[in-house]
């Protein structure tokens, strides 16, 4: 095709048309033969992908079983993990076993809401405060607005932050099994468009946007660090020091040793968090099971709690905006639905349950991880394990 000849590709036809677009990727000099291989058929995909022309395969692993105590989540997992890093699931799995053998983790939920966050600008101060309060006086339209939208989800909480003239609102809602961010922008679009009609000085109002940076969407903010987006949830456990020194080859002393020097210098380089690691195991984990990867930007904050205890050593991880779903998205796709299923996870009644092993997950990757670095094996393991050299190497 000439650089300067325009293609005209097929449409009406989605079988069809997934096949001109193969054959035009071709064009451009492309070898797509592995894209191509055992597509999804189109229809499946249709409300998930646009202009489709075939699958990314990514290779899944198995670690586990993983031993919880949740108030969702009870018993032994096995737990499906999609990434190209080498010793990655070998990691994981060592941290399940360390977990295990010191009698499982527990976990609970603490926060459960999905937010949105428009912003409206008024003409003055005092315009911006009586705004504000009137907000926190009518609650029952913001209610009714979010009935008119959906059954499965309903507004949990107002909460109203004043830049000048600036009134930010961050509106929560409990979304059931889904992740919310669809069902929560119709929610609120529907809740502004009634506060329009019902407040007395909209006339005052400069300028409105549906959706302001507040939420964080997809984003790191420390806002949905202390007020959560999706869900808030922490796993604990206490590991024997027979089982710390046989499975990770170190000692309470060193692990909290290097807790406190990594969590210092967490500080003095301004991360986001004092955790090491919780976006390989939630990204391996939402790749597996259907779940937006672009959450991982949001989820990945990981609050590390390591403290001496009895006869061991006290670990804890809390993810304070863990977003997850088990219905809608990528979930119905058919491998990660199977994905899901390896963990009993797919479907409604399931999101906490789910968010609960991410948790769990999370921590096994965290012992494993410092074990490795505190006996100083973290780069013999990946050298064994992770380094993918070209065959002339």
């Amino acid at each position: 095709m000439n650089s300067g000849e325009k293609r005209h590709l097929s449409r009406g036809s989605e079988e069809a048309d997934v096949l001109d677009r193969q054959l035009f990727a071709e064009e451009l000099g492309a070898d797509i033969e592995w894209i191509k291989k055992s597509p999804y058929p189109a229809e499946m995909v249709e409300n998930n992908i646009e202009n489709y022309i075939g699958t990314a395969q990514l290779p899944i692993g198995v670690a586990g079983p993983l031993l919880i105590q949740g108030d969702h989540a009870q018993g032994e997992f096995y737990v499906p993990l999609a990434t190209t890093e080498g010793s990655l699931v070998a990691s994981y799995n060592r941290g399940m076993r360390v977990i295990r053998e010191s009698g499982g983790c527990r976990a609970k939920i603490f926060e459960d809401h999905m937010e949105r966050a428009p912003v409206f600008r008024f003409t003055s101060l005092a315009e911006a405060e009586k705004f504000s309060a009137w907000l926190g006086n009518n609650r029952g339209i913001m209610d009714e607005a979010v009935s008119k939208t959906t059954s499965h989800g309903t507004l949990s909480q107002v909460d109203i932050f004043n830049l000048g003239r600036n009134v930010y609102v961050r509106f929560g809602f409990h979304t059931g099994d889904a992740a919310g961010q669809n069902m929560v922008n119709l929610a609120t679009s529907q809740i502004c468009r009634d506060i329009a009609e019902a407040y007395p000085g909209w006339s005052e109002l400069e300028s409105f946007n549906l959706a302001s940076k507040f939420c964080s969407d997809k984003k790191y903010s420390q806002i949905n660090v202390l007020k959560s987006r999706g869900k808030k949830v922490t796993a604990e456990v206490e590991i024997p020091d027979s089982v710390l020194r046989e499975r990770l080859r170190t000692t309470p002393d060193v692990v909290l040793d290097n807790f406190l020097s990594g969590t210092l210098s967490a500080i003095y380089a301004g991360c986001v968090s004092n955790g090491f690691h919780a976006a390989n195991g939630i990204a391996a984990m939402f790749i597996a099971c259907g779940n937006d990867p672009a959450n991982v930007a949001e989820s990945h904050v990981d609050i590390l709690d390591i403290r001496p205890a009895e006869g061991g050593i006290y670990f804890a991880v809390t993810l304070p905006s863990l977003i997850v779903g088990t219905v809608g998205g990528g979930t119905n796709l058919p491998t990660q639905r199977e994905c899901l299923n390896v963990l009993g996870c797919k479907g409604g009644g399931k999101a906490g349950k789910f968010a609960e092993i991410v948790a769990g997950v999370v921590l096994a990757g965290e012992i494993s991880l410092i074990g490795a670095i505190t006996s100083d094996e973290w780069v013999g393991a990946h050298e064994k394990l992770g380094r993918n050299r070209p065959p002339h190497a």
